[in-house]
């Protein structure tokens, strides 16, 4: 889990082709680790995919957490979570960014917005789990 944060504002998205906005709900940047891939390089791999931002950097490792994907999946996910910041060029307040993936599949569109921090418990799916270890 990213949670890229500029001037006390944390980088969300929702999926911008979602028929209904209770699909996928408000997110952060996350992905899954790839064979071989550290955690580290896989929150600025995903993290980059999905914004379409170039000079992200970890400020820290916040931890992990357990998610229960039941009922939706019969799954538990174990989510890393990191604080990112991103430097350089000027970010804009919302734009549409396009995952393409490996390019087998359609992309995938993300409507990214800056949230203020103190409203990110409306983050989906447990994602908000460790937000509050940003102001430790």
């Amino acid at each position: 889990m990213a949670y890229i944060v500029r001037e006390d504002r944390l980088l969300v998205f929702v999926h911008a082709d979602d028929e209904q906005f209770d699909q996928s709900g408000v997110q952060v940047p996350a992905g899954t680790v790839r064979y071989g891939e550290l955690p580290e390089q896989a929150v600025l791999r995903e993290a980059s995919e999905e914004t379409g931002l170039h000079g992200l950097r970890i400020e820290r490792y916040l931890g992990a957490a357990e998610w229960d994907m039941r009922p939706y999946a019969d799954a538990v996910h174990v989510r890393h979570f990191f604080q990112l910041s991103v430097e350089g060029a000027e970010v804009p307040e919302r734009w549409i960014a396009e995952e393409h993936g490996d390019g087998t599949n359609k992309p995938i569109r993300f409507e990214l917005y800056w949230l203020p921090l103190a409203q990110g418990h409306v983050l989906a799916a447990g994602q908000s789990s460790l937000l509050g270890r940003l102001f430790d």
